[in-house]
């Protein structure tokens, strides 16, 4: 009974994440950007504990403003490290593959990559909000195109 409660858990967790324009599964998120030819934007967080994360979390990625720029431009991945919140076998190792694929020693981390997983930037949390992160971003995006 309590498993299939965290199983319920984990399913609905994934599904308000899928709601948000984000998702958890790194090789979906390639398959979609071949499809729509967009890049890929990486963030590496601790949602539930890393006060940098979490900022960037409200002050940027939840703001309307980049959720319209970004559905237009990138797949957003969520890769999350929680203390608390609880995270399927599946997505928690693919997790610490990434992590380990990417050298991520910090959060957040956010990186851009192409379809194929090359890299394209690396950034982190910034000041400002929304529109000077999307210039950012732009400013890395760019790099795929030079």
């Amino acid at each position: 009974m309590i498993a299939r409660i965290v199983s319920m858990l984990v399913v609905s967790a994934g599904l308000a994440l899928a709601n948000t324009g984000w998702t958890e599964k790194y090789e979906d998120a390639k398959a979609q950007a071949k499809k729509e030819n967009k890049a890929i934007l990486l963030d590496f967080t601790g949602s539930d504990w890393c006060p940098w994360c979490i900022k960037l979390t409200k002050e940027v990625f939840d703001k309307p403003e980049f959720k319209t720029w970004a559905k237009d431009n990138l797949v957003l991945v969520e890769l999350d490290f929680p203390h608390e919140k609880r995270q399927s076998h599946l997505i928690k190792t693919q997790n610490e593959k990434l992590q380990k694929e990417f050298s991520i020693t910090g959060f957040p981390t956010v990186l851009i990559v192409d379809a194929d997983g090359k890299l394209i930037g690396k950034t982190g949390y910034q000041a400002g909000g929304p529109a000077p992160y999307i210039e950012h971003l732009k400013g890395i995006l760019a790099k795929k195109k030079a």
